[in-house]
């Protein structure tokens, strides 16, 4: 499952900011560095702008996709200040350390993803050419919705094949403790699957698909850059033991923004597995308890067959 990894519940986990080095490429119709398609948003210089007497020109690029980096990067760190004096409030009003835990957990996922989520809204509003990467046509918006719950359909087959490989190949136990305490979470702050659900997956879509695949794919091309993108996708989510899971569904993420080039496939894609994960997880009482009733019903039902 791809979730915004905080591990609040078990533990405060920060996140290395791995440098990267600053190499050119040259395409076909220009020479651009990595680093020149991450502050920019596309490929097309810009005229310069006109020198006016007394006042300097204005910035030629903006630098959205590192503005929105750096959001998703304080969200994922800033809770750690707020972990203690959170903690001690819900221990306060009675709560035993695991509940406050949750809860606190819970609270600041909700609240921090959900500043972030604003924040880069309004960041990539004011930014009409932020999602101007791509040559070429793009899908219509009724087919890249179409393909966003198509690839909610490769991203269960995918995931089906990696935990098969996972479990078969190199003897890894099914489940995640990562998902786990995420449902422990949802469990006890219930806001917090709007998190889980909305938020974390248009965020991760935003920073892996848009921001990391996009800028890559511009300077190299679309193998290395997806590989890249869902490697780092997958590190993020700090389940080292499900590495091919979340590899994967990177790789399939990356193959939906390449196939329709509109991020509205990948988040439409992301949100529907997250919330089918959850659903099935947060009923899973319910869920096993009918499977026992029609496991009775069979029995029953052949016991009078073979009277």
């Amino acid at each position: 499952m791809i979730l915004i990894s905080l591990r609040l519940f078990s533990e405060s986990s920060t996140i290395e900011r791995a440098s990267i080095s600053e190499r050119n490429y040259i395409m076909p119709t220009k020479r651009k560095t990595f680093i020149d398609n991450f502050l920019k948003n596309d490929s097309t210089p810009r005229p310069k702008a006109k020198q006016t007497s007394g006042h300097r020109p204005k910035s030629q690029g903006k630098k959205t996709p590192l503005y929105v980096l750096l959001i998703f990067i304080a969200a994922q760190l800033s809770p750690i200040l707020f972990i203690a004096p959170t903690l001690s409030y819900f221990q306060g009003q009675g709560m035993d350390k695991a509940a406050a835990g949750a809860a606190t957990s819970g609270w600041l996922i909700f609240l921090t993803m959900g500043i972030a989520f604003l924040l880069t809204l309004l960041i990539i509003f004011r930014d009409k050419r932020f999602f101007d990467i791509w040559k070429g046509t793009k899908s219509s918006f009724f087919m890249s919705v179409v393909w966003g719950f198509l690839g909610f359909l490769l991203l269960l087959i995918g995931q089906s094949i990696a935990a098969l490989i996972e479990m078969k190949v190199l003897g890894i136990d099914p489940g995640s403790e990562n998902t786990a305490s995420l449902v422990n979470i949802a469990e006890a702050v219930p806001l917090a699957i709007v998190s889980i659900v909305l938020f974390g997956p248009i965020l991760e879509e935003l920073v892996f698909r848009r921001v990391l695949f996009g800028s890559l794919n511009q300077t190299t091309n679309f193998f290395f850059a997806t590989a890249i993108s869902a490697l780092v996708f997958a590190l993020i989510h700090f389940d080292f033991t499900h590495l091919l899971l979340y590899f994967t569904t990177g790789l399939i993420l990356a193959f939906l923004y390449q196939k329709t080039k509109r991020i509205i496939t990948p988040i439409i894609a992301h949100i529907c597995l997250n919330g089918y994960v959850m659903l099935i997880q947060l009923n899973m009482d319910k869920i096993l308890e009918f499977q026992k009733q029609m496991e009775k019903l069979q029995s029953a039902g052949l016991s009078f067959i073979f009277q």
